[in-house]
C-alpha cells in the first residue's frame, strides 16, 4: 500500500485497510471497529460512529503499515487462499466450538444464582454452531468448488448468499458480547468461567477475520473479475 501520510488512511475502508496492512485487524478489535460486515465503511466513518479519534487510530495503522510487510493472504492465489480458509478457520470453528458449549454449559449450571451469569448462553453458541456448520458446509460443498473450477459469473449467486449469511453470523457475534458482558468475567469467576471467556474471544476474533477474508478478499476478486466488460462481447445494437 502506497502510503505518503497517516491521513491517507482515513478515507480508506475498513476491509481494504485489514486486507493490505499486517496487523490491522489486531488494531481494529482493540478499538472495537467492525472490519468485516462493515467492511466497506471508511475508517474516518466508523471511528466517527464509535466516538473514536480516528487520527489516533490511522497513526498506528500508519506506523505498522511503513514497515513495509504484506499481507501473506493478499496475493494469494484463490485455490489457495480457499485452503488457508479450510485450515484456519474451518477446521479451527469445528474444533473449538463444542469446548465453548460444553464449558458455557458448566457455567450457566454451577453459577447459576451468581450476578453475572450468562443465562442462555449454552444454547446460543449450540444455535451458532449449528448454523455456522450449516453455513461451512454450503462453502465447502457449493461455493469453493466453483470458484476453484472456474465456473465464471455463476458463483456471484452463491457468493451473494453467504454475504448474507455473514450479515447473521455478525448478528450472532453482538448477541454474544451482549449475554457476557463484552466477554468480561465478573470479579471472582472461577477458571472455568474465564477460560471460556477467553475462548469467546478468540472466536470473535477468528470468525471476523475469517468473514473478513471471504468477505474483502475472496468474494471482491470474484466480483471484480466479472463485473468488468469481457474483451470479446459483441454490441448488440441497442447501445448506439
Amino acid at each position: 500500500m502506497s502510503l505518503e501520510t497517516a491521513h491517507d488512511l482515513l478515507n480508506r475502508s475498513l476491509g481494504q485497510l485489514a486486507r493490505k496492512i499486517p496487523g490491522a485487524t489486531a488494531i481494529f478489535h482493540r478499538q472495537g471497529l467492525d472490519f468485516c460486515c462493515g467492511g466497506n465503511k471508511s475508517l474516518r466513518r466508523a471511528a466517527e460512529e464509535k466516538n473514536l479519534d480516528s487520527d489516533i487510530i490511522a497513526n498506528a495503522l500508519f506506523s505498522i503499515a511503513s514497515k513495509g510487510d504484506v499481507a501473506a493472504t493478499e496475493d494469494m492465489p484463490l485455490p489457495l487462499l480457499i485452503d488457508f480458509i479450510l485450515e484456519n478457520f474451518h477446521q479451527v470453528h469445528r474444533a473449538e466450538l463444542p469446548e465453548l458449549v460444553r464449558l458455557a454449559t458448566k457455567v450457566e449450571r454451577v453459577h447459576i444464582d451468581k450476578p453475572g451469569c450468562p443465562h442462555g448462553l449454552s444454547d446460543h453458541l449450540l444455535h451458532m454452531a449449528q448454523e455456522l456448520e450449516m453455513h461451512m458446509q454450503k462453502e465447502e460443498q457449493i461455493l469453493f468448488p466453483m470458484i476453484k473450477r472456474g465456473t465464471g459469473s455463476m458463483v456471484l449467486g452463491p457468493i451473494s448468499v453467504m454475504r448474507h449469511e455473514h450479515d447473521d453470523h455478525d448478528m450472532a457475534l453482538r448477541e454474544l458480547e451482549r449475554l457476557t458482558n463484552n466477554m468480561q468475567p465478573p470479579l471472582g469467576a472461577c477458571n472455568t468461567w474465564r477460560a471460556l471467556y477467553l475462548g469467546l474471544q478468540k472466536l470473535r476474533n477468528d470468525l471476523m477475520e475469517h468473514i473478513h477474508l471471504e468477505n474483502n478478499l475472496l468474494f471482491i476478486k470474484q466480483e471484480e473479475q466479472f463485473s468488468k466488460p469481457q474483451p470479446n462481447s459483441t454490441c448488440c445494437g441497442t447501445c448506439s
